[in-house]
């Protein structure tokens, strides 16, 4: 009974604190916009545009940032929050989304594999205030589009003593990661290559190493190469619909103060050394224009990853290098 009421009151709590994202035009849901508020922190809105806010759980914050790909940045005052927010198109930029490469043409599938590891000490804790990305060069003048990528993870042992057999039951999760594809701008992520919203839901059952299939969206491949991304949304329920998780855990600091400090998903991500160069970048999401920098020794970065070289998450993919006519 205690408990009944205890979710009975957190459903209201959540009900009255609900706040949805809309595009100004079609009156649509904005899907999984980022939602920053100003001093490094943030959440993201869910797949029908909403979030939680309310002033009891974030008494320090007085302003939102909100974003989302192919949308005007939002900037509003918590004071008086709107149920609904509205957000409006930038339709010049959609004209510039490339246009696919026609489907009747013959091609030659090529595959890259992704490098797994499930050694814990080997990986990246994904935070949901880090965008990580990976950079591809195109290693042909023919025409290419892109018709998967393999994300690897970490899978963890629900028995520490029996981590490193195969058969051992690993630990369950259910995870919501949205991804992007960029074009290569100066050695750095730049213009996004599709305006759609990406999203998968990663659970133990699917191994270590996720396929998503992106042939429906026609990503051709730049002759500059391009960059995937990846970003933690949070944990899911059974039907992969994003919960409000607790994104961050209050410590007290010696003055007294609070400090925010991100929480970590499941699953780990598994760095390699086993990649020629270093790839992979990293960006703060929550941060507002901030710049993407190469995960690298000398970008400040603290990390047990970088003193075993271990620069690079090994993303796999599958692509499409068609004839020519």
């Amino acid at each position: 009974m205690y408990k009944l009421l205890l979710a009975l009151c957190l459903i209201g709590q959540f009900s009255f604190a609900q706040i949805t994202i809309k595009d100004s035009i079609t009156s649509y849901p904005v899907s999984y916009a980022t939602i920053s508020f100003g001093n490094g922190n943030g959440i993201f809105a869910d797949d029908e545009g909403q979030f939680v806010f309310t002033k009891k759980l974030y008494p320090d914050i007085d302003s939102l940032f909100i974003s989302a790909i192919g949308f005007k940045d939002l900037n509003i005052a918590t004071k008086n929050l709107p149920n609904e927010l509205i957000m409006q198109s930038q339709s010049h930029q959609l004209d510039e989304v490339m246009v696919g490469i026609k489907l009747d043409r013959k091609f030659k599938e090529e595959k890259l594999k992704p490098y797994l590891d499930d050694d814990y000490y080997n990986c990246w804790l994904p935070t949901i205030e880090s965008e990580i990305a990976v950079y591809f060069p195109k290693t042909t003048t023919k025409d290419q589009k892109l018709k998967s990528v393999f994300f690897p993870v970490a899978l963890e042992s629900k028995d520490w003593e029996k981590r490193n057999k195969k058969n051992s039951e690993k630990k369950k999760f259910s995870t919501l990661f949205k991804v992007q594809f960029y074009k290569n701008k100066d050695g750095v992520p730049g213009k996004v290559l599709t305006y759609e919203t990406i999203v998968f839901r990663a659970t133990e059952k699917d191994g270590d190493a996720f396929e998503l299939n992106v042939d429906e969206y026609d990503i051709t491949i730049p002759k500059d190469g391009f960059f995937v991304s990846l970003q933690v949304l949070g944990y899911t329920n059974k039907m992969g619909k994003l919960l409000p998780n607790k994104k961050y855990k209050e410590i007290e600091s010696k003055n007294g103060s609070v400090v925010k400090i991100p929480t970590n998903f499941r699953p780990l991500l598994p760095f390699t050394d086993q990649i020629e160069g270093k790839n992979t970048f990293i960006k703060r999401v929550f941060i507002n224009g901030n710049n993407w920098v190469k995960f690298d020794n000398k970008n400040n970065f603290k990390s047990s990853l970088l003193d075993k070289n271990l620069f690079n998450y090994g993303i796999g993919l599958t692509f499409k290098t068609f004839k020519d006519e």
